[in-house]
């Protein structure tokens, strides 16, 4: 497994990313009670145009595309991760903590991160906590789901 930048412009990359993100979000939306998360609701031609910078664990093998993690700047000094998703094929095998340790090397020199899942999917949440991310706000986005805001500061 090799971590790598992905170029959204190349058609079989564009439609890996695609096809893992439907896949993984489609469970993140039955753990949490919500269907309509954003990422569900991407088109290709919407994804590749999102202005956010993705990076893949692809497998050295047969360069299948294991996970992947978006970052875009939304704010001066903060990165915020937008997107992280791993095939359910692939869960517990450590590809998104590769994925966030991959962001915060290319990333160093921030002051801030900043990272959104649902309050209810707590294998996101375990993860993100690992990392020294703690919760700042939690919004309620529909009855009964709650979206929960994490802040990561460097000292």
């Amino acid at each position: 497994m090799r971590i790598q930048s992905l170029s959204l412009r190349d058609e079989d990359t564009l439609g890996q990313l695609w096809r893992l993100q439907h896949m993984a979000y489609r469970l993140e939306a039955k753990i949490i009670g919500f269907q309509d998360i954003p990422p569900l609701l991407d088109t290709m031609e919407t994804l590749q145009n999102c202005g956010e910078t993705f990076y893949g664990c692809v497998d050295d093998g047969d360069g299948e595309l294991l996970g992947a993690v978006a970052v875009a700047e939304e704010e001066i000094n903060t990165l915020t991760i937008t997107r992280m998703m791993v095939h359910p094929d692939h869960f517990r095998k450590g590809i998104a903590a590769s994925l966030m340790q991959h962001v915060f090397a290319e990333h160093p020199d921030l002051p801030r991160y900043i990272v959104s899942t649902g309050t209810r999917n707590q294998p996101a949440v375990n993860l993100y906590r690992r990392f020294g991310f703690e919760p700042v706000e939690a919004v309620q986005i529909a009855p009964g789901v709650e979206l929960t805001t994490f802040h990561k500061n460097k000292l």
